[in-house]
């Protein structure tokens, strides 16, 4: 917001000479003008679906990373795609590749040179330390899987609770595509019965040594059958007969924990990246509301031999010359 009052503080205090040099020369017209492409890009319902999509190649973010250093032709970018192995054509570089990137405001093309905006050089710097992460997520989808990324960044949640994120008939399968890829684990066994132990004091009860071991084995957030196990080393058969009788002098309760998910590291540092391009978009959208909003009302000063005068720019950016 602070950017938008210096960009607004500039345009009232220039005096371009004509029009045209305020359009073709001055940097925060372009940079204003660039927000308001901006506007209707990402006020689309599927831009975020689009705009991942997008990302998710490498071939189309290597390009990206190169024109956020300047100002290529299609030929240069030919080229640079050749040193990485890729042999493209100019015409598929332009339309597989800088059109997509075009299409949902990451890049720009003026006389033949294509250029990424203040928008794609910001992605750029958020993406650039890791930039093959966005390639693990599966292309050309409906992004269910950055959506449960995201939702699982502020905690484990249960199957119930992905329900609401994403349809109960899809968390399966975007559930099983994460685990495989290695960004989501849960529980490996499958025993959705804990055991607990009770307030009731074990002192008060006469215990064998093979239900003491068992009852001590339990710990406060309490233990399934088969960790409980690996824990005393007794048989499953054993440990369910202690249980049994723990439960019956009232020493131990059941209680039913469902089974939950959580990110690895690598599904955590994915996350982290999607939340922070959503931030970014959301940031941008609004950046550009403002100066889509106070469009009209920019009237840089355009000196003249009959004195100061105002160049009224609408919002369509339709340029009158007297």
């Amino acid at each position: 917001m602070a950017m938008l009052k210096i960009l607004d503080e500039k345009c009232r205090t220039c005096t371009p000479l004509t029009p045209l040099e305020c359009i073709s020369s001055c940097k925060t017209w372009k940079l204003k003008n660039e927000l308001r492409r901006l506007h209707e890009t990402i006020e689309n319902p599927d831009f975020m679906k689009d705009l991942m999509n997008t990302l998710k190649n490498d071939t189309r973010l290597h390009i990206l990373m190169t024109i956020a250093k300047g100002h290529y032709s299609a030929r240069k970018l030919q080229q640079e795609l050749r040193r990485t192995g890729h042999s493209y054509s100019q015409i598929t570089t332009v339309k597989e590749c800088l059109h997509p990137l075009m299409e949902v405001g990451l890049a720009l093309e003026a006389q033949d040179q294509y250029y990424a905006t203040t928008f794609g050089k910001r992605l750029t710097k958020l993406i650039e330390s890791s930039p093959n992460i966005v390639s693990l997520l599966p292309s050309q989808s409906e992004c269910y899987e950055e959506t449960v990324l995201k939702a699982l960044l502020s905690g484990p949640k249960t199957f119930e609770d992905l329900n609401g994120f994403v349809s109960r008939n899809i968390v399966p399968r975007v559930l099983r595509r994460l685990e495989t890829l290695g960004l989501v684990e849960t529980p490996r066994e499958r025993a959705y019965i804990f055991f607990f132990r009770s307030k009731r004091d074990p002192a008060k009860e006469k215990l064998s040594s093979v239900r003491s071991k068992v009852y001590n084995g339990i710990p406060d957030e309490g233990i399934s059958v088969p960790k409980l196990v690996e824990k005393t080393g007794f048989t499953v058969r054993a440990i369910y007969k202690c249980l049994r009788r723990l439960r019956g002098k009232k020493l131990v309760f059941t209680r039913k924990k469902p089974k939950t998910y959580w990110l690895t590291a690598e599904g955590e540092k994915l996350a982290l990246l999607l939340d922070a391009l959503y931030y970014l978009v959301e940031e941008t959208l609004f950046s550009s509301e403002q100066v889509f909003k106070g469009s009209e009302n920019i009237a840089p000063k355009v000196s003249s031999l009959s004195g100061t005068r105002y160049l009224t720019v609408p919002s369509k950016l339709i340029l009158a010359a007297e």
